[in-house]
């Protein structure tokens, strides 16, 4: 493939790092990255060293946007839970049309209706930032550049950062979920880049423009079990309200991402809803998820001795 696959986030963040999970994986099949990040540090040194094309740019930035793709065909795009996704993904948009783009794989959000597949239901959105999320996948629709959305529910990332500290500390988890008997549909964030880096590469075009990707379908009880099991030791699960749970986070969650949680939450407590483990990440792939209790394996020393 002469052409470079444009990644954005490839840096990586603190909510999954799907973009440098997806340049790693592409690089490991030859493919050549370029890696769009917003600074350069350590983080883009080692994507350089990898053989990676590094481009420090901006996605709100329209001209650092087209300038990354130029002689790009293909692009995964993923913006932070943070201010200003309708904003990026329209500029992105508008440049992908320009420059020709034939696919841009759009890591999306859950949509929670596999009964609207036109995403119809705006009215119905758990949160502010999913009802951007499916508005930016029209808006990618729009532009015609072949938008395939990757529709994750709550990465086990996620949950990780939620528990750790907690859990390191008290041996307790305190989240807004309600009962232990919630169902929260989850994902391992390495299964979303998976199948993203393998839409980007496979020549053939994808079945569906969209893919609901859950792994997982735990309840809150079903989640805490797994991690007393993983770390060996008991852990309880204590539901506290909204409130509680935004003044202890606030300082260590940016305002969007709080606000979108908080909705969330709400959204999940309130029940009703069938969530179903899908077999997109096994067909794509031809390999199984990763369960939420290997992945709490994986992560067993970092979440009971998280600080």
């Amino acid at each position: 493939m002469s052409h470079p696959i444009l990644v954005t986030g490839a840096a990586g963040g603190t909510q999954g790092s799907t973009g440098r999970l997806v340049a790693t994986l592409l690089m490991k099949q030859g493919i050549p990255v370029r890696a769009l990040v917003h600074k350069l540090d350590e983080r883009s040194d080692e994507l350089r060293k990898q053989g990676a094309e590094v481009v420090e740019g901006d996605l709100l930035n329209a001209a650092s946007v087209q300038a990354a793709m130029r002689n790009v065909l293909r692009a995964y795009f993923t913006y932070p839970v943070a201010h200003g996704l309708l904003e990026a993904a329209t500029i992105f948009a508008v440049a992908a049309r320009q420059a020709g783009l034939e696919r841009v794989v759009n890591n999306s959000q859950f949509q929670g209706r596999p009964d609207d597949p036109d995403f119809r239901d705006l009215q119905h959105a758990p949160s502010f930032r999913n009802l951007q999320h499916r508005l930016a996948d029209r808006v990618l629709d729009w532009a015609q550049v072949g938008a395939v959305h990757l529709q994750a529910p709550p990465y086990y990332e996620n949950v990780r950062g939620l528990v750790s500290r907690s859990v390191a500390e008290t041996n307790t988890v305190f989240l807004p979920w309600g009962e232990d008997t919630t169902v929260i549909p989850l994902v391992g964030a390495e299964d979303v880049a998976r199948v993203a880096a393998t839409l980007l590469a496979n020549p053939d075009a994808p079945r569906e423009r969209a893919y609901a990707l859950v792994s997982e379908t735990p309840t809150v009880r079903e989640m805490t079990e797994a991690l007393a099991r993983t770390i060996g030791r008991p852990v309880r699960y204590v539901a506290i309200t909204d409130e509680q749970w935004a003044n202890a986070v606030k300082e260590r969650v940016n305002p969007d991402a709080l606000d979108h949680l908080t909705h969330l939450w709400r959204y999940f407590r309130r029940g009703g809803q069938n969530f179903q483990a899908t077999d997109a990440i096994r067909a794509l792939t031809g390999r199984e998820p990763q369960t939420l209790e290997e992945f709490f394996r994986a992560n067993a020393k970092a979440i009971s001795t998280a600080q």
